[in-house]
C-alpha cells in the first residue's frame, strides 16, 4: 500500500481482508490484536480513512503516525480516538517490516443505530484531536482500558443472543467515560506543556489586538487561532474548559472586555469609537455584550472613573 491517495476502507470486513486477518466475528464492531495484524513491507508513506469509528492503543517503534499536518512516535503507550471520515497516515521505514503492539476497536456507525451513544458519541470532543494530542496511559489506566476492550471482544465472540448488543454500548460507553476522565488527568498533569500552550495563546492574542486586526476582520475564529498554535481546535477548546472554565469563545471575548475597559478608563475616545477599534460593526452589540460580561453599560463603566 503506497502512494498519495489516501485508501479508503468503508468497512470492518475490508480493513479485516486488508489487514490479513480473518473475516470478523461480527460485521459492525471488532476488537483488533495487532500482533494478529500483517504489517505491509513499503517504502515511503501511505493514508487511511476509516469510515468507522476507531479506538487504539498503540505502541510502535521507528513509525511514525500523522493525522492532518502533524506527526507523533507512538512508543509509549497511548490512546488515540478517530471518528469516520478523518485521514490517518503512516509513515515506514524503508522496506522493513514494522509490527506494532497494542489493540483497535472498529466501530461502524451502523452498530450504535437506534441507541443513545450514536448521538451522544458526537460529544466525545478527543474524536477530533490530533495525533499528537493522543491520551498518553499509566500503566493501571491502560490496564483498565484493555479489559473494557476484551470484553467486548468476549461479548461479541460468544453467543450473540438479546442482551450482547446492549452490554456492548455499555462497555463502549464505560471506554469513553474513562477517556474523559483520562484527558482531564492529562491536562492537568502535563502542566508544563499545556501552560506553554496558554502562554502561546496569551502572546497572540496580545499581537492579534495590539496590531489594529480587530478593526479589519474582527475577532479571530478558534481554527485561526488553533492553526497558529499547532493545536486542534476541540483540543484547545477542552484545555482552556478544564485550567481556565472557559471555552475558547468565552476566552476571546473576556480578553476584548478587558481591553474595552481599558480604552473606556484611559482614552477619550467615544463609545462608537471604542466598538469600532475592537471589530463591531454595531455600537448596539458592543454594549450588549459590554452589558452581559460587566452588568453595566460602556458609559456606565466610563463614569465610574470620572
Amino acid at each position: 500500500m503506497s502512494g498519495n491517495q489516501p485508501i479508503r476502507v468503508k468497512t470492518i470486513t475490508e480493513y479485516h481482508r486488508g489487514a490479513g486477518l480473518p473475516k470478523p466475528e461480527h460485521p459492525l464492531i471488532s476488537v483488533i490484536n495487532f500482533a494478529n495484524v500483517t504489517p505491509p513491507v513499503t517504502s515511503g508513506s501511505f493514508s487511511l480513512i476509516f469510515d468507522f469509528y476507531s479506538i487504539s492503543l498503540k505502541r510502535t517503534h521507528n513509525v511514525k503516525y500523522k493525522y492532518g499536518q502533524e506527526e507523533s512516535d507512538f512508543d509509549e503507550g497511548v490512546l488515540f480516538f478517530m471518528a469516520p471520515g478523518q485521514v490517518f497516515g503512516i509513515d515506514l521505514g524503508e522496506g522493513v517490516r514494522h509490527q506494532p503492539n497494542g489493540w483497535m476497536i472498529l466501530i461502524h456507525p451502523d452498530f450504535l443505530w437506534n441507541t443513545a451513544l450514536a448521538k451522544t458519541i458526537k460529544n466525545y470532543e478527543y474524536f477530533n484531536y490530533s495525533v499528537y494530542e493522543a491520551l498518553f496511559l499509566s500503566d493501571k489506566e491502560e490496564t483498565m482500558v484493555t479489559g473494557i476492550a476484551q470484553n467486548i471482544a468476549h461479548e461479541y465472540n460468544g453467543n450473540i443472543d438479546r442482551f450482547s448488543e446492549s452490554v456492548i454500548i455499555a462497555q463502549l460507553e464505560l471506554l469513553l467515560t474513562y477517556g474523559d476522565r483520562f484527558y482531564q488527568r492529562q491536562f492537568i498533569t502535563r502542566k508544563v506543556s499545556n501552560h506553554e500552550i496558554l502562554s502561546r495563546l496569551e502572546d497572540l492574542l496580545s499581537d492579534y489586538f495590539n496590531s489594529g486586526s480587530l478593526a479589519k476582520q474582527g475577532l479571530p475564529s478558534v481554527t485561526f487561532i488553533a492553526e497558529s498554535l499547532n493545536i486542534s481546535p476541540g483540543y484547545l477548546s477542552s484545555l482552556l474548559k478544564t485550567l481556565t472554565g472557559q471555552s475558547t469563545q468565552q476566552h476571546l471575548h473576556n480578553k476584548l472586555i478587558e481591553l474595552a475597559k481599558e480604552k473606556l478608563s484611559t482614552t477619550s475616545l467615544s463609545v462608537s469609537e471604542i466598538a469600532y477599534e475592537l471589530g463591531f460593526e454595531h455600537l448596539q452589540s458592543f454594549s450588549k455584550l459590554f452589558k452581559t460580561k460587566t452588568k453595566v453599560s460602556p458609559m456606565e463603566f466610563r463614569a465610574s472613573f470620572n
